[in-house]
């Protein structure tokens, strides 16, 4: 049963003292003993309305303060932790748009160094200087534009065999690898980065390291026209957003930050419930405010993906590809939000569950009572847990505030914090808690009374 409040304590003195005032009518002597009414206890003095302000700022701030969190995280989790750098990016050497884009790029940077169309006339007048009839030399004539595209078609085939490879894909990912300082000299526009971002916003990729590749492949195969294939010095642009430079600057700020400011809009949500005057409602709130936070921010990068696309010039980058980059970029972003998001959720109806108000009191209530019928069949069949289940009862609330560390403590530290990690950590911590309520066994005592007095049961 839940305990009454002030107020209904009040109310219940007041009908008992109208009801000793009517006995004391009906008998006629003003001095009949009544019920003697203890009085009631010292209650503290509320909370005032300055307290609720400071709650809301300080859950306001909170809320604020997580979708930075989001992408700080996000950050410093990518350029400190190799692995999750490499599983980020390297899909991207599987998917058809990068590896036709790579491919495009490539042969038009060998094309732009070695004219081939000169290579196979020489390699025509070569043999006609050699002393060929007229309709030899005419035929050999004839077959220079063949010979031509022959060799660009095998050099655009030559390419797409390497860059469709799984020897493609292992090179590209031992690059991210051991070049995964390349992406902070990136972060810190470094002359000698891989990966290039210009004044203008323009981020490059150099076309070197395949183009090498690609000129030993044609060597083995037999092609001697590629050992004339110069080492090209050349970036090809992916993207081109003028905010790059600015971005930069708010991403080195974002990895500093990092460490600590998810700490910070998880301290300021949890002070903001703490000084409240209802903790219960500032839960509630602090969870919505920051579902709302989660909700705004998987929005604006909905909204950042359009302008990323609709900013990327369609002769640099296709717009399918400038969607996959973008996508791999976000994407542990997303799932983060995503989490958080159910986080939020799962702390309000938490919340909601254990805070005094009318409906969450008559569940547990009635979730009490099923227990209890349950455990009372159990020990009528001679199912008892004895004397632990009286020590689980005398320590439940030591045992249940476990319980709820146990589970912060796996959402705040295990990472990736994933939907589903919170799901089946909020069922797990559910269900011990049943189990804990079925298992628990309350202590009955029966004290010693006069033999005119009839005995007393007390639970404790």
């Amino acid at each position: 049963m839940a305990r009454p409040t002030n107020t209904e304590l009040l109310q219940r003195i007041a009908a008992l003292e109208e009801e000793n005032a009517a006995l004391r009518m009906q008998s006629g002597d003003p001095s009949i003993d009544t019920v003697p009414i203890a009085p009631l206890p010292p209650t503290k003095r509320p909370r005032s309305w300055a307290w609720t302000l400071l709650a809301t700022v300080l859950i306001v701030l909170g809320a604020i303060l997580a979708p930075v969190a989001v992408v700080a995280s996000w950050a410093k989790v990518q350029l400190t932790d190799t692995d999750s750098f490499v599983a980020t990016y390297a899909p991207l050497a599987h998917d058809p748009g990068v590896q036709a884009f790579v491919t495009d790029e490539a042969v038009k940077a060998v094309q732009d160094n070695v004219d081939i169309d000169q290579l196979t006339s020489q390699v025509i007048d070569g043999i006609t200087d050699l002393g060929t009839g007229p309709v030899a030399t005419k035929a050999l004539e004839s077959l220079k534009g063949p010979l031509a595209q022959g060799v660009e078609s095998l050099l655009r085939s030559t390419v797409q065999r390497f860059v469709a490879s799984d020897a493609f894909a292992q090179v590209w990912q031992q690059a991210l690898r051991t070049s995964h300082d390349q992406l902070i000299a990136t972060m810190q526009n470094d002359p000698k980065a891989a990966i290039t971002v210009g004044s203008d916003g323009s981020v490059g990729i150099q076309l070197a390291p395949i183009i090498d590749r690609v000129k030993q492949l044609l060597l083995d195969q037999g092609v001697t026209f590629a050992a004339q294939i110069p080492s090209v010095d050349r970036t090809i642009t992916v993207a081109q957003n003028s905010s790059i430079p600015t971005l930069q600057l708010f991403y080195g700020l974002a990895v500093a930050a990092g460490a600590w400011l998810p700490w910070v809009a998880i301290g300021l949500l949890a002070l903001g419930v703490v000084v409240a005057r209802r903790r219960a409602l500032a839960l509630i709130w602090a969870a919505v405010a920051l579902g709302l936070a989660m909700g705004i921010t998987l929005a604006a990068i909905g909204i950042g993906r359009l302008v990323f696309v609709s900013s990327v010039s369609p002769s640099l980058v296709p717009s399918g590809l400038a969607q996959t980059l973008f996508s791999t970029v976000t994407d542990a972003m997303i799932a983060t939000a995503v989490a958080v998001l159910v986080l939020a959720i799962a702390v309000a109806v938490v919340g909601w569950f254990s805070g005094p108000f009318a409906v969450p009191r008559r569940l547990r209530g009635f979730f009490g009572d099923g227990v209890a019928w349950v455990r009372q069949s159990a020990e009528r069949h001679g199912i008892t847990t004895g004397r632990a289940g009286e020590w689980m009862y005398a320590q439940r609330t030591l045992l249940r505030a476990a319980v709820a560390v146990i589970a912060a403590a796996v959402v705040l530290f295990v990472r990736p914090l994933t939907p589903a990690l919170i799901i089946w950590t909020l069922v797990l911590a559910a269900l011990v808690v049943a189990i804990l309520e079925l298992v628990q066994r309350p202590v009955i005592t029966v004290p010693e009374q006069a033999d005119d007095e009839t005995p007393v049961v007390t639970v404790s």
